[in-house]
């Protein structure tokens, strides 16, 4: 039997994603190479791990104690890469902003091993992949694997094409934005279709798997966007217009662990980190 990590990696995608396009987006590679890893990891087990339609994709009986060891086996590999890694840098993951205008202010203030921020657009920001040490998050983590510490509060933006005419704004609000197509990416953005409730809803809703992708449909006018401060500050894209967002929830900014492998100086990294955001933070 020969079972590679990478057929490992995209059965758990496929799984927690829901589909293989969306996989594929998570993993960064194409939805071929996805299909091509759960074949060669069905004919190396012998065994079929989903059931397949044009709609649907669902764990055969089989593939449920596949999974399960999938997950096994991938958490202790990244924790291994956690002790290699621990002693030469500290890892911060994110999927679209890191700490927006405050990532630089705590890189100053950081006396530690080198702070290294990396992107990673999985729901754990590169936790659960084993790229990260530390991540941060916009939106709770249910995982019971993870610990988190609330280290600041942030506004929201609206991003739209800068010939839209909301760009001539100052301020806008969701209403404002209801008669376009929202971009949502609904993995790892931060924009819910209940900011528009309890009123109407915008007139339609385009899946996006990326910062990147949300940009670029943004800056052609196919859409319009909801996101961070953070983003703003830290995506500045030609052809984009970022635009305060009044009367909206700021979101929640964490910092997110591993509940039995927290790495070193995070009692640090958590203060300096509350301390850059300043008067947005609480305990």
């Amino acid at each position: 039997m020969n079972v590679e990590l990478r057929q490992l990696r995209a059965l758990v995608a496929v799984v927690e994603a829901g589909t293989f396009t969306d996989a594929a987006a998570s993993l960064d590679v194409s939805q071929a190479a996805v299909s091509r890893s759960i074949a060669a990891l069905e004919h190396a087990l012998g065994v079929r791990v989903l059931e397949r339609s044009t709609r649907h994709v669902a764990l055969t009986a089989h593939g449920t104690q596949v999974l399960a060891a999938a997950r096994r086996i991938l958490d202790e590999l990244a924790h291994l890469q956690r002790i290699a890694e621990q002693s030469r840098e500290l890892r911060v993951g994110y999927a679209w902003a890191a700490l927006g205008k405050h990532t630089r202010r705590l890189q100053r203030a950081w006396t530690g091993a080198p702070l290294v921020f990396v992107q990673s657009n999985t729901v754990s920001a590169g936790l659960s992949e084993g790229t990260a040490d530390v991540a941060v998050v916009r939106r709770a983590l249910q995982d019971p694997r993870f610990e988190t510490a609330l280290i600041g509060t942030e506004g929201r933006c609206a991003a739209v094409a800068t010939d839209n005419p909301l760009a001539r704004r100052r301020t806008v609000t969701v209403a404002d934005l209801a008669r376009y197509t929202v971009a949502i990416d609904d993995r790892t953005g931060t924009t819910t279709l209940d900011l528009w409730s309890p009123g109407p809803g915008p007139v339609a809703v385009r899946a996006t798997h990326g910062v990147d992708e949300w940009l670029t449909l943004i800056a052609a006018g196919q859409a319009v966007g909801i996101t961070s401060e953070a983003t703003a500050n830290q995506n500045p894209r030609p052809g984009v217009a970022y635009r305060m967002l009044r009367h909206a929830p700021r979101i929640e900014v964490w910092l997110a662990w591993w509940r039995d492998s927290p790495p070193a100086g995070l009692a640090d990294l958590v203060r300096l980190s509350r301390a850059a955001y300043g008067s947005s933070a609480r305990p």
